[in-house]
C-alpha cells in the first residue's frame, strides 16, 4: 500500500531562522501517519536535517546531472545525499521555463539522483494554453516519456502533477480535472513500470492550502501533495498534513 507524503518545497525562501517552523512542524506532528518532506534551499539542507534527525525527510530543489566537475554554482546528487537530504525536487515548472530544462535534462538529471540512492520526485504539467485546447493529457504523456529515466522504481520516484496556471495563482483545477490527470498518470505508470508502476506515488501541487487539502486528499490516486507557499508556515503545513493524515 502506498504511504502518503506531504512534501514542502519552499523554493528560495528561508533562512536560518526559519528553521523554527521544521522544529514546530515536528513538535506539532511527532509521529505523522504519513511521510513528511520539506525541500529547503540548498544553504540549509544540512541544518535542517540534524534538527529534523529523521523524524521527517529533508530533500533538495534541483541537482546537476554529473556528479561531479568544473561546473560553477553546481549542487550534485551526491553532496545533497551528504548534507544530509534523501529527497530531490527535478523538472520543477518554474525551472523548466526559467532555465529552459528540457525533459532530457529532467531525464538526465533523475538518473544520477536514483542512482546516488535519492528519491527524485519528477514535476510535470500544462500551462493553461495547453489546458484550453484540450492537449493536457498529451503534455503530460510527452512529459513522462522524456523525463522518466531507465531506473526509476517505487521506492525511488514520486511523480508530482502540477499545473502550471494554478501554481501560486491560488485557481486549482476542479476535483474532475485532478482525477482525470491522476488517474492517466496512473496507467502510464503502469504501462512503463509493470507492477511497480502501481507503487509510485503522485502528488497534486498547485495552491494547495488547509481549505483545499481534504477535497484534494479524497480523490482517488492522489496520494499527496506538493505544497509550495503554505509549506513555509508549520501552521499551514501541519493543517495540510493533518489533512493527509485523514484521508
Amino acid at each position: 500500500m502506498r504511504r502518503k507524503l506531504a512534501a514542502g518545497n519552499w523554493k528560495m525562501n528561508g533562512l536560518k531562522a526559519s528553521l523554527s517552523e521544521i522544529e514546530a512542524l515536528i513538535a506539532a506532528h511527532p509521529g505523522p501517519d504519513c511521510d513528511v518532506l520539506i525541500c529547503p534551499p540548498t544553504t540549509l539542507i544540512s541544518a535542517a536535517a540534524a534538527l529534523a534527525r529523521g523524524r521527517i525527510a529533508i530533500g533538495g530543489q534541483n541537482c546537476h546531472p554529473r556528479l561531479s566537475g568544473a561546473y560553477t554554482g553546481g549542487i550534485s546528487a551526491q553532496m545533497l545525499k551528504d548534507a544530509g537530504a534523501s529527497h530531490v525536487i527535478l523538472g520543477h515548472s518554474e525551472r523548466r521555463a526559467d532555465r529552459y530544462e528540457s525533459d532530457e535534462v529532467v531525464h538526465a538529471k533523475a538518473t544520477t539522483a536514483i542512482s546516488e540512492g535519492l528519491v527524485a520526485i519528477i514535476c510535470v504539467g500544462e500551462t493553461e494554453r495547453e489546458r484550453d485546447r484540450g492537449a493536457t493529457l498529451d503534455v503530460i504523456s510527452s512529459q513522462l516519456k522524456g523525463s522518466l529515466p531507465l531506473n526509476a522504481s517505487g521506492a525511488y520516484l514520486v511523480i508530482a502533477y502540477e499545473p502550471i496556471w494554478a501554481i501560486g495563482s491560488g485557481r486549482t483545477p476542479t476535483l474532475e480535472q485532478i482525477a482525470e490527470v491522476h488517474d492517466f498518470m496512473r496507467a502510464e505508470m503502469v504501462k512503463r513500470l509493470g507492477d511497480d508502476g502501481d507503487e509510485i506515488r503522485l502528488l497534486y501541487g498547485g495552491s494547495v492550502k488547509p481549505s483545499n487539502a481534504a477535497d484534494i486528499f479524497a480523490v482517488p490516486n492522489v496520494d499527496g501533495a506538493l505544497v509550495g507557499g503554505a509549506s513555509l508556515l508549520a501552521s499551514d503545513f501541519g493543517a495540510i498534513v493533518a489533512a493527509l493524515e485523514a484521508a
